[in-house]
This record gives structure tokens, sequence and C-alpha cells, in this order.
């Protein structure tokens, strides 16, 4: 495909039109971040491909974010986005860490082999939901799984209404029961844990190798992490596919709604049970835990839906916390530097 794509191939929407003012329409430059290095961002705009330097007082950028830049293609801001997904930061760090930014559709990816988790899913579920974007599970590994039947009835089971493809990411034939989402101007995002069929997915839908792929390993069906950067890219629909690296780990925060639309059936339920603060155990009057003991909802569904509402609540009060001590450290600042200033001017 051509190197120049107009703003409506590249997913502009009026959502953003409606950000500029007259003027910045025709004086200034909009482009898509299609792509992020350490300290550079590479966008793509109606001219071509450009990079912007990232300075100090720039906001944090994520892939598929809309930037506008002046005649001479420095930085002007960062349009406000309709979809962002993002998590807490891996490990022991306290902040946020952005995935992606401005999507129509992401797709779930799972294996049909050992590795296929219900846990894993939901919470990406829950991430999805979160952010109001369409989530599709796209079932990887169909060629080496002699029942792909019994994990789309599993995901049936989590919602009726959610749509479950089954690929063999090595055949351009299957993988094309995606294109419905592949559109001209949508953009897809790609989401899994390593080792889950992504990348070769990835090149079978662009029909070539821009991903490298590693085998699983044959003792746990686990794969190895092989992409290592987020990045958009052009499918010959005219959709564009934003690809991020396998997660091993996804902290949720702020995402008691997403959580809670997740799992509907036990939100709904809960609001009958008898005290407000049930925590579905052993209290009186528990409809969950009926529903529960009846059969009507797993208890394997209940012990991820608390995990995931206490993980969330205590990482957005860590983070919560950390903002309130950069507050206050930044008044710190303020007021000796404007005390340094008034003993100069005495």
């Amino acid at each position: 495909m051509s190197n120049v794509y107009s703003l409506s191939q590249l997913g502009w929407k009026p959502f953003f039109q409606q950000q500029l003012t007259l003027e910045e329409w025709e004086d200034a430059t909009v482009g898509r971040v299609v792509s992020q290095e350490r300290s550079e961002i590479y966008l793509q705009t109606d001219e071509g491909k450009k990079s912007l330097h990232i300075t100090k007082g720039m906001p944090k950028f994520a892939v598929g974010d809309w930037i506008l830049l002046d005649s001479s293609g420095a930085y002007i801001r960062l349009l406000e986005r309709y979809s962002l997904f993002y998590r807490k930061a891996a490990g022991t760090k306290v902040s946020t860490q952005l995935i992606a930014s401005n999507i129509d559709t992401v797709f779930i990816v799972s294996s049909m082999n050992q590795d296929f988790n219900l846990n894993r899913i939901e919470r990406y579920l829950a991430l999805a939901h979160e952010t109001g974007v369409e989530p599709v599970i796209v079932l990887t590994k169909s060629d080496t799984c002699n029942n792909p039947e019994q994990y789309t009835e599993k995901i049936e089971e989590l919602d009726l209404f959610l749509e479950a493809v089954t690929v063999n990411s090595l055949d351009t034939n299957s993988v094309r029961k995606l294109d419905n989402w592949c559109v001209e101007g949508k953009t897809v995002a790609f989401l899994g844990s390593s080792g889950v069929g992504k990348s070769t997915l990835i090149n079978t839908l662009l029909g070539q190798n821009v991903q490298h792929t590693n085998t699983i390993r044959e003792d746990d069906a686990k794969g190895r992490h092989t992409t290592t950067s987020r990045s958009i890219h052009f499918l010959h629909s005219g959709g564009l596919l934003l690809d991020t690296p396998g997660m091993r780990e996804l902290q949720l925060a702020d995402c008691a709604q997403g959580v809670e639309e997740t799992f509907s059936e036990i939100t709904d339920l809960a609001e009958r049970c008898r005290f407000k603060d049930c925590q579905h155990e052993n209290e009186p009057g528990c409809v969950v835990r009926a529903a529960i003991d009846s059969g009507a909802i797993d208890e394997r569904r209940l012990a991820n839906y608390l995990k995931l509402m206490k993980e969330q609540e205590y990482n957005q009060a860590t983070l919560a916390e950390r903002r309130a001590r950069e507050r206050e450290f930044g008044r710190m600042v303020r007021s000796v530097t404007k005390s340094k200033q008034n003993r100069k001017g005495n």
C-alpha cells in the first residue's frame, strides 16, 4: 500500500474534528502515533510519516494518539482520546502504563491449549468494558485442537452476546473470519498473554512477517515473549492493526465499572442481597451465594470477580496516594522557590 494515507484512512473521526478550531484545521497538521521508542514517537499524517522528539514538558503518549503539530512540525497539543487502554505498571512501581488509545475493537487473543484461562480472559474483558471498546475473543491454534467447541462454549458461558472466533493463525482463509472488524478507518488492537499466537496471527493478517515468532514450550504449552513494542500496521482491507506486547502481568486500576459489567449477572444479583455491603460469603440473605449453591453461578467466577474488584480498588488507592504525595511535593518546591526569590528581593 502507499505510504500516504488520508486522515479518514488513519481513523480520523468527527470526535477529533470537533476539538480543532478553524484556524488549527487550516494551518496545523494532525498526525497519529503509529510507533514509539524511548524518546521518539513516529506519526503518520496525510503528508507522510514524521517523527517527534519527546521532551520533558510533553504528556505521556500512547500508540494510537492524535497529535497536533504547527507548520514547522513542532508539538502543539495532544487531542482528547475517545478510548484508552492502560494498566498499573508491572512490578512494584506505583504508576500507570499506557497501552493503546483510540481503539474501535479489541481482539482478546487466547490459545486453545493448556494455557487457556478464563480468569485471564475476564481480566482483559474488564479492561475492554471499562474503556467502552467492543471486545472479540479470538481463539487461536484451532489446527492443533481436537475439540474447539469446548472452548467456545466456555466463552458463551461468560456472556451469550460475546463474540468468539476460532482461527488457525497460519491459515489465511481461516483468519479472514476477522475481516468484519478490520474495515477501512477502523482500528483493532490485539491484547493477550505471551505465546498465544498473536505475532503469527498478525503476520498472516498482514501477509508478511513483521513480527518475530517463537515456538511454544511443549511441557506447558506456554509461549515465549516475542513482540517487544507497540505499533500500528496497515491492513490490505484498509483497517488499522495495533499490536501490543504479550503481557505477563495485567494489573487493573480504576476499573470498577469494567469489572461490574464483565460480571453483570453477579452485580445484578448483589443488588438484591439483604446487606448492601454483603461480601457473598456466609451472610444471611445473600442472593449471590444462593445462586452459587443452586449451580446458577460458578464459584470460580465469583472468586475472580471479588479478586479483581479488590485488586483495582487497592491499585487505585495506591496510585491516588502517589499523586497526592507528588502534589504535596510540588507545593513544597514552589513554596521554597518563592521564599528564596523573596529573600533575594529583600
